[in-house]
């Protein structure tokens, strides 16, 4: 590399190249020149030739001059465009990376109000979570509870009650039945509905036969099947007769009983594959309901007893038809009078009419002082008032 002022030449450049040909050769005609005039005393012949070759090169070498000029002015014109050109290039470099780094941050905010929203809703769904494991943790304490509750036989019976005198509260009127009610025979029956002869009162008692129910579903054999079976069997069995014999009092009761199962389960094992203790049951008048069935036979009752409070008061709802018929005669009576009364009026009213037109001509004849015209009028009847009473 060669450099000459501001400007910086290539040596592997051919125009370079060639100005430095040229110089080697003006530089090497000086040096023949001066040889050349030392020895101008042995080659006097020969400087006439040589002075014009040194013509000729002067000139080449003053073409040569003018062409590095030249050189130098194109190479100056690239280089200004090159360093406008390396401008223009920084400046769009910088716009786009102005808007890159715009736009990153634009999409970095995004990202963050984003990230801060998803923070929040997954926030809110952890508690959500949370508040969903305190309400199981809690109702895993309450089927432990239940569960207690059910392994004894006592509270497992009143589980039973509570659940009967639920459903009964809500289906029947307070004075239609009666909680444990006491029987002439000693016995307490859980419910006892009130329903009119026929069929009578009939009695609700609560069973559960859970240890044998467990027993079927847990079984893992054939045998264990069967044991199960029979003891579900004989406890069904049990309180079926237990129930037809405490229950079902000729003359004091209805001619049957219900047998409430508080599981649904229970009742449909029954139907599904115990058929023979259902009808079992039908034949001892011990008709066996679930929580579902109890309730659609309550409400039937409940109609019962409705049309049975119709029936008692027929007699107080006939004797207010009669009086609402006389009530409606009077009426009618009191519309003809009144009907009688505003014919009147009209006739009154009527009569008031012709009075008035008959003044109001007598009127107008005086303030036109016809006297001569005024004659005595044909009709002098005197419309007379009365007041009916």
């Amino acid at each position: 590399m060669i450099t000459i002022g501001d400007t910086t030449y290539a040596l592997d450049d051919p125009a370079v190249l060639a100005v430095l040909a040229a110089l080697a050769v003006v530089l090497l005609m000086l040096v023949l020149l001066i040889m050349s005039l030392r020895a101008s005393s042995r080659a006097a012949r020969l400087t006439a030739p040589l002075a014009q070759q040194l013509t000729h090169m002067d000139q080449r070498v003053q073409s040569l001059s003018d062409g590095q000029h030249q050189l130098a002015g194109g190479l100056n014109h690239v280089s200004e465009a090159q360093a406008a050109a390396q401008t223009n290039m920084l400046q769009l470099m910088e716009q786009r990376l102005a808007q890159v780094s715009n736009q990153m941050t634009e999409n970095l905010q995004g990202s963050a109000r984003r990230t801060a929203h998803s923070l929040g809703e997954l926030q809110e769904r952890l508690a959500t979570i949370d508040k969903a494991q305190e309400n199981i943790t809690k109702l895993s304490g309450d089927v432990l509870t239940l569960q207690d509750i059910l392994s004894n036989k006592q509270t497992r019976g009143a589980f039973g009650e509570i659940q009967l005198t639920d459903i009964v509260s809500k289906a029947l009127p307070k004075d239609s039945y009666a909680l444990q009610a006491t029987l002439s025979n000693g016995k307490r029956a859980d419910c006892l509905i009130h329903l009119p002869n026929p069929p009578g009162p009939i009695c609700i008692d609560s069973k559960f036969p859970l240890e044998a129910y467990e027993a079927l579903r847990n079984a893992s054999t054939d045998w264990e099947a069967n044991e199960a079976g029979k003891a579900l069997r004989t406890a069904v069995k049990k309180h079926i007769r237990d129930i037809s014999e405490k229950y079902i009092l000729d003359g004091e009761t209805a001619d049957g009983a219900l047998m409430f199962l508080p599981s649904e389960a229970v009742y449909a094992e029954l139907h599904a594959n115990f058929p023979d203790l259902v009808r079992e049951g039908f034949a001892a008048r011990v008709w066996i309901v679930s929580p579902t069935t109890c309730m659609a036979t309550l409400n039937t009752m409940r109609a019962i007893l409705k049309d049975a409070r119709m029936r008692e008061q027929a007699g107080a709802i006939r004797r207010e038809l009669g009086l609402l018929f006389a009530d409606v005669e009077r009426l009618g009576t009191r519309v003809e009078n009144l009907d009688r009364h505003f014919g009147q009026a009209a006739k009154d009213i009527s009569d008031i009419k012709i009075s008035a037109d008959k003044a109001g001509r007598r009127a107008r004849r005086l303030d036109n002082f016809d006297f001569e015209e005024l004659a005595p009028e044909t009709d002098a009847t005197v419309v007379k008032l009365t007041k009916d009473t």
